[in-house]
């Protein structure tokens, strides 16, 4: 960007919806993961085999691809500051429910309520995120991601110490719900208010002297196309979050006989790595583009994945998670801001759609990996990972080389 089109220092408003919009995605990262060290000890409690696990755990995606469809008409209605903080504080509920379930039907019913919520909040936090990174003029929405991933390790750590203290589950997961809680209602105050975009003013209210864009709701079949690649390009991220998050654990203690505080450091790894890689992805992104940075972070996650379980040892498989989170560390905020610039969508609605595909992909991912590793061990059913980082190599083509001024006053792509 040059400088005749660096925009005016943020506002102390803008600056302060920074800081709440990174405190919703602080409070997401932690409330699930906190569950994540744990599903070893879920998994042994009700007996399940790898591929009944795995479908259990993909409730979370059956409830996110559910629910989530209201999530653009939700933004659009209420707004993304209200239905962000509202989705956080009702997804804490949710991870309580999971730890008072008495049995795995209420248990996986639990994940359903939470992988609906989540989808919610996810999108809502996002297109909070974008509408902050609009007012900033420049890229910030992977330093967001990155406050995510500092929550998912702290999630992590914590769930990992509360397992080796052996405090109950039912009253580690309540006592998270309530820090959610509490610190999101604080946060929504830092939140900006108003519509989202001049064009989202509904008609029937008193605000019709809001100017307003025309808005092209005509969507091409090029346009869909790019949507499809960014959504599996998105989805190949979400594979390796998923397998930290569904599998580490497991695949350390079964593989390696680590202890639980141990095993839980593949995921806490995973997402350590990715923080890094999202704290310097907005540089990264700036001065190399999308697109040179998503190829570069798959050949790093190929190598590093790919390797560990070519060569199995504890701290390497260990080390091998940690290069899988930093190559796949900026794919979902680059999918995430490519899609918002498609033209022919209303708002918020391709960030719908992409959330729908990244949500399919969790659906599919544990019951696979889960079937896989009962018929050939779970270290096959873990070549998902660097598989997607082929798949990112062949798709990274439609993502940005560099920024442009956006139609929304922003940093967009070309």
């Amino acid at each position: 960007m040059t400088a005749s089109m660096s925009p005016a220092a943020p506002t102390r408003e803008v600056r302060r919806a920074r800081v709440g919009v990174a405190l919703l995605f602080l409070m997401n990262g932690v409330g699930f993961a906190n569950l994540v060290p744990r599903l070893p000890e879920v998994r042994t409690t009700f007996g399940l085999s790898y591929t009944a696990y795995g479908v259990t755990i993909s409730m979370t995606a059956v409830g996110a691809l559910l629910l989530g469809l209201v999530s653009g008409h939700l933004l659009r209605r209420f707004g993304s500051a209200a239905v962000g903080t509202a989705g956080m504080v009702a997804l804490g509920v949710g991870v309580a429910f999971a730890g008072l379930a008495p049995n795995v039907v209420l248990f996986a019913c639990a994940l359903f309520l939470v992988g609906g919520l989540d989808a919610i909040a996810d999108v809502a936090q996002n297109a909070h995120g974008l509408r902050v990174q609009r007012l900033y003029g420049r890229s910030i929405l992977n330093g967001f991601h990155a406050i995510w991933s500092i929550g998912a390790v702290a999630g992590g750590l914590m769930g990992g110490a509360a397992a080796g203290l052996d405090v109950p589950l039912e009253v580690h997961l309540v006592a998270v719900a309530v820090l959610m809680a509490a610190v999101n209602l604080t946060g929504h105050r830092l939140l900006l208010g108003g519509p989202e975009r001049p064009e989202d003013v509904d008609d029937a209210t008193d605000e019709a002297a809001v100017p307003r864009t025309p808005v092209t709701r005509i969507v091409t079949p090029r346009t869909w196309l790019v949507l499809l690649a960014l959504g599996v390009i998105a989805m190949s991220g979400t594979w390796v979050e998923d397998a930290g998050a569904t599998w580490a654990a497991s695949y350390l203690t079964d593989q390696f006989s680590a202890g639980v505080t141990v095993a839980a450091l593949g995921f806490v790894a995973l997402q350590g790595m990715q923080f890094v890689g999202r704290l310097l992805g907005d540089r990264m992104v700036d001065r190399w583009g999308q697109r040179n940075v998503a190829r570069v972070g798959a050949v790093i996650g190929l190598v590093g994945m790919g390797s560990a379980l070519l060569w199995p040892t504890l701290w390497g498989t260990i080390l091998g998670f940690g290069a899988a989170g930093f190559g796949v560390a900026t794919l979902i905020p680059s999918a995430m801001h490519a899609a918002d610039e498609l033209p022919g969508f209303r708002p918020g609605s391709a960030l719908t759609i992409l959330g729908g595909l990244l949500r399919a992909s969790f659906l599919l991912s544990p019951p696979v990996v889960g079937a896989i590793a009962d018929a050939f061990g779970l270290r096959i059913g873990l070549l998902m990972m660097p598989l997607s980082a082929v798949l990112v190599l062949a798709l990274a083509g439609v993502l940005a080389t560099r920024h442009t001024p956006s139609r929304h006053g922003g940093p967009s792509v070309r």
